[in-house]
């Protein structure tokens, strides 16, 4: 047995020494690529000059989450429709741009921030007042730097997570239409659940909700849409054509032509329709409605999504009842046909599972990492895709049925001088 293992590791070592100097120089230069791309990925990133907006609309804005949707299809103007190798492996555009939108609550009200690159600036500005003209836009210091640098620490703690989308990126979720009604007494908007509970924080505690965009499409290497129809003609049992062969098509052919005086002719296919329509006949009603959802979803622009949730207190009066019920507020977008979201599990800060080992070392690494992600924007592993009505239903400035006492809205209105005014 010495022998024959003894065999094996000198055939093994005679291979290296017969093949080292092709290996090591291949493994040098794989690793060599690697750092390099992640050098020039860095590098793009740090030439990005990051900007925070606020904006602020007046109290008795009665517009719906349709106009913010307007805006969200403006934002896809930054979409680069793919880049070329020179921009991917020399400039370091591994990935498309994104924004993020972000709701914030602290003791003293409910901010709207948007955090983008500074060359989205005009962008962003030009959607917002084409659809709000009586908003107000400005420029503000970065809100996170009230905290210190690095958390948890002595003073504060922190919870947060990831959300992603329940199912296949092919089901919407429940949006704005679902909720409104003609009636205003009768309208709700979902995002008067989330300013409740961020109108009721004390000193030193704040809840924020990052919602990551970057424009999707074909040219990035995911074509949701094509995966959605899919899932779409996956439901209606109906098959993807493939053409026969050359030989069977012969074949099918002089099969029919001799059949013909006494047989109706068959062809390829012809069985698969005959299912395809039976199959929709025998649909349900909610199987039908899951269908128009989905086509619906696929009609409108797409986003590689992300939402991230942090909370931060002081560790000496730590108010975990606010975590339970932002969480509860993500609910109201599930449709149980359809989609909902749920937490990321991966990036939850807190450590499941019955090993002691090393708990609380574990348990500051999550939070350190959650808090670092949140600050540096970084971009998350796992993301899900919402189309322009989705994030028009998880983001939009509140309409006048929205009560929130802590809400930032504009005290007056602003107007513009009359047209031919004198002035020196």
């Amino acid at each position: 047995m010495a022998e024959f293992f003894t065999g094996i590791l000198n055939s093994i070592f005679a291979v290296i020494a017969a093949t080292w100097w092709v290996a090591i120089p291949v493994a040098l230069f794989w690793i060599f690529w690697r750092l390099w791309v992640y050098h020039i990925y860095v590098a793009y990133l740090k030439t990005l000059n990051w900007i925070v907006l606020e904006v602020k609309v007046p109290a008795n804005i009665e517009k719906t989450p349709k106009s913010m949707e307007q805006v969200f299809a403006a934002v896809y103007g930054i979409y680069s429709f793919g880049f070329r190798l020179f921009q991917i492996y020399l400039e370091g555009h591994l990935r498309e741009d994104w924004i993020s939108f972000e709701l914030v609550g602290f003791a003293g009200g409910v901010h709207f921030y948007i955090r983008t690159p500074a060359m989205y600036k005009s962008i962003l500005e030009s959607a917002i007042y084409a659809q709000y003209p009586d908003a107000e836009v400005h420029q503000v210091p970065d809100y996170m730097d009230i905290y210190p640098r690095t958390l948890p620490n002595k003073t504060y703690d922190i919870w947060g997570t990831d959300y992603h989308l329940i199912r296949n990126d092919a089901y919407p979720i429940k949006t704005y239409e679902e909720f409104e009604e003609n009636i205003d007494e009768r309208r709700l908007d979902p995002i008067a659940a989330i300013t409740e509970v961020m109108s009721k924080l004390k000193n030193d505690e704040m809840i924020a909700i990052q919602i990551f965009v970057s424009p999707t499409g074909p040219d990035t290497g995911y074509d949701w849409k094509a995966e959605s129809e899919a899932v779409r003609d996956k439901l209606a049992g109906r098959k993807k054509a493939t053409p026969p062969s050359f030989a069977a098509a012969v074949w099918e052919f002089f099969a029919n032509f001799f059949k013909a005086p006494h047989t109706y002719p068959e062809w390829a296919g012809q069985e698969e329709k005959k299912d395809e329509s039976g199959r929709l006949l025998n649909m349900t009603g909610g199987e039908r409605d899951v269908m128009e959802a989905i086509e619906k979803k696929i009609s409108k622009l797409g986003f590689e999504t992300n939402i991230r949730f942090i909370f931060v207190d002081r560790r000496d009066s730590f108010t975990r009842s606010h975590i339970g019920a932002v969480m509860a507020t993500f609910h109201q977008f599930t449709a149980q046909n359809l989609n909902g979201f749920r937490p990321n599990v991966d990036t939850f800060t807190i450590i499941r599972g019955n090993v002691k080992l090393f708990k609380n070392t574990r348990m500051w690494y999550r939070k350190r990492r959650m808090w670092e992600t949140f600050k540096r924007l970084y971009w998350p592993k796992r993301t899900s895709i919402l189309n322009t009505e989705e994030l028009a239903t998880l983001y939009h400035f509140p309409s006048i049925v929205v009560e929130a006492p802590l809400l930032r809205r504009l005290g007056a209105k602003k107007g513009e001088p009359p047209a031919g005014l004198p002035t020196e």
